[in-house]
């Protein structure tokens, strides 16, 4: 199991009030409800080996110089190299490295990479066990696969309580795209749609469906490209122009969409077995006294020594 941690913790952040607070005031709403939905996604599924994979650079130098719209209306007024994120979130974030780490749960990380790169070349890499990746990121379903293990995603936009299960079958069924090539049809259907949340403009007058119909009528965006450069008589004039148009988005954007599944992974510990029982329970309690983590740090504990 690959986690999107900065999508849960930023999920259970707004999902749960933030009077849930330590003894000495802190916020710690997005602490719990990251601590019971990994407590929950153990209890349910049982994976032998767990990675919380983690965001080293938010908004990465390489995309940015391939399309400098990317995460954009995100960058915090102050500071031109963070991410604009809520006062009482990030004091969260290192208790939940720190539960983590007493927990005994791997963390990943790449320098100059976000998550869903080390998410990514985890799961490409991966040829002994299926892989499932649990996140709120639907630019991950580009990583579905049946071979040489299978890599599903575990898609948490709604909440862990209406979670999707998604492989190549069940993506290329939702979005009308090829089954043997799901995640690449997805990708670069992701590309012509654009992705106002990431910055991404995507191709002017070219929507979900229509997108996803020009990809797998043409195979891939490469050669689609090239049959609007050739005049293909399959294109209304009207599609070709707007393909023309965004020449320079669509050279840059496959670059900033694709994950970089080559990033320079680096794990925290040797093994990323998922433990039968927390490697430093003292230190586990106490940081649940000390923040007034409750039940939630208790249910990890459960879920872990099942």
């Amino acid at each position: 199991m690959l986690v999107d941690s900065a999508g849960l913790w930023f999920r259970s952040y707004y999902a749960l009030p933030d009077s849930l607070t330590a003894p000495d005031g802190t916020p710690v709403n997005s602490v719990r409800g990251f601590c019971d939905m990994l407590a929950k996604l153990i209890t349910d599924r049982r994976p032998s080996r767990l990675v919380a994979c983690l965001d080293n650079d938010w908004r990465p130098q390489f995309r940015v110089d391939a399309l400098p719209s990317y995460k954009a209306h995100r960058v915090a007024e102050d500071d031109p190299d963070a991410e604009e994120v809520p006062d009482s979130l990030s004091p969260q974030v290192p208790v939940i490295l720190e539960v983590l780490d007493a927990a005994g749960i791997a963390t990943a990380e790449a320098e100059g990479y976000e998550a869903d790169d080390v998410i990514g070349a985890l799961a490409d890499r991966e040829e002994k066990d299926a892989v499932e990746v649990v996140t709120g990121d639907r630019d991950l379903f580009q990583l579905v696969r049946d071979r040489p293990t299978s890599v599903r995603v575990i898609y948490v936009g709604a909440g862990l309580a209406k979670a999707q299960d998604y492989g190549p079958a069940e993506l290329a069924d939702k979005y009308a795209l090829s089954a043997d090539r799901a995640g690449d049809d997805y990708a670069e259907m992701a590309v012509l749609r654009g992705d106002p949340s990431d910055g991404l403009p995507g191709v002017a007058g070219i929507g979900e469906k229509t997108a996803a119909k020009l990809i797998t009528q043409f195979g891939s965006l490469e050669a689609l490209l090239a049959a609007a450069d050739g005049g293909d008589s399959r294109l209304t004039p009207r599609v070709r122009g707007k393909l023309a148009d965004a020449a320079g988005y669509l050279a840059a954007a496959p670059s900033v969409v694709r994950v970089a599944r080559d990033a320079p992974v680096v794990m925290d510990r040797a093994d990323d077995a998922l433990p039968q029982s927390p490697v430093d329970i003292d230190r586990l309690r106490a940081l649940q006294q000390t923040w007034g983590l409750g039940a939630s740090i208790d249910r990890l504990i459960a879920a872990l020594s099942e």
